[in-house]
């Protein structure tokens, strides 16, 4: 999981050219220009590299905190999904819903708990997981919520073994 992550920040600077970069010039290439990732994801990742020490902060900049130059980046490189999922463990479920439910209140002005409860009403009346659920609820108010579907797909279908 480390090395892929040096690989990442390896790209990205080889990419700018800088020895330094701004924070947004991390994650706004990774989740808009790439794709490679959600913009949730792409902040989880600074934060991860962050606390790996992988990047270092220097007079409001970022730094990568090992040489890039020597890092190889694999041809037609693109970061794996498991990247986050082996990263959140156990916490996955919980942080989908968390920003499924925030993204759905957002988008129709109703509350986080209201929106919450709705899901967990869904769920135990159709015999659903929380995910699918969030997906059905979203669905019913024409929220688009298609950046979770790769994670929530990958949950259960490779991680659920019952």
């Amino acid at each position: 999981m480390e090395a892929e992550a040096k690989i990442i920040i390896a790209f990205l600077f080889n990419r700018s050219g800088k020895p330094a970069l701004k924070e947004s010039e991390i994650y706004l290439p990774l989740s808009m220009e790439l794709g490679w990732f959600s913009a949730t994801e792409a902040h989880d990742f600074v934060t991860y590299a962050l606390t790996q020490h992988l990047l270092v902060h220097k007079e409001g900049l970022l730094l990568p905190n090992f040489p890039v130059e020597k890092t190889t980046i694999p041809v037609g490189f693109t970061p794996s999904k498991k990247f986050f999922i082996e990263q959140t463990g156990e916490h996955e479920t919980e942080n989908i819903l968390d920003a499924m439910v925030t993204h759905i209140s957002n988008y129709t002005t109703q509350k986080q708990e209201d929106i919450r409860r709705k899901i967990h009403h869904t769920a135990q009346e159709r015999h659903l997981t929380l995910e699918v659920a969030a997906l059905y609820i979203a669905r019913t108010h024409d929220v688009d919520v298609t950046e979770w579907y790769d994670r929530i797909e990958h949950r259960l279908f490779t991680e659920n073994t019952g």
